[in-house]
């Protein structure tokens, strides 16, 4: 199963964009799934994730009540909804898939636990 993440584009600081992140097959039951982030020049980073059932999420503390993460298993798909986007959130968004024991955020949101990457978007966030 390939992942595509999409929806990435250039939007202005306050605006919000929402991530796409397909499979190109079905997501078997109980996989994670995970979006991070990897600025220029900066290591990539946790950003948020939910469990298969949709019933747990983790955010890293800068998308707290900005960012929700959603996942539709129905359409092999996940979801990024971003609000009052700052300059910082500029990066490229991996979502990616993880069929690793997780438990808790600390598990959720180590990268090494993911086992399917897809190919990023670019957000950029300008004036």
């Amino acid at each position: 199963v390939q992942l595509q993440a999409s929806g990435g584009g250039l939007v202005e600081p306050g605006d919000s964009l929402t991530l796409s992140c397909a499979a190109s097959g079905r997501l078997d039951i109980g996989t994670h799934m995970g979006w991070f982030r990897q600025a220029p020049g900066k290591e990539r980073q946790f950003v948020a994730a939910i469990n298969w059932a949709g019933t747990r999420t983790f955010y890293t503390d800068s998308a707290k009540g900005r960012f929700t993460i959603s996942r539709d298993n129905a359409k092999n798909a996940a979801y990024l909804q971003m609000s009052s986007l700052k300059t910082e959130d500029t990066a490229v968004y991996f979502c990616a898939a993880s069929h690793a024991l997780l438990y808790d955020r600390e598990t959720y949101s180590e990268s090494g636990n993911y086992h399917n990457w897809g190919q990023g978007t670019l957000v950029t966030v300008s004036s």
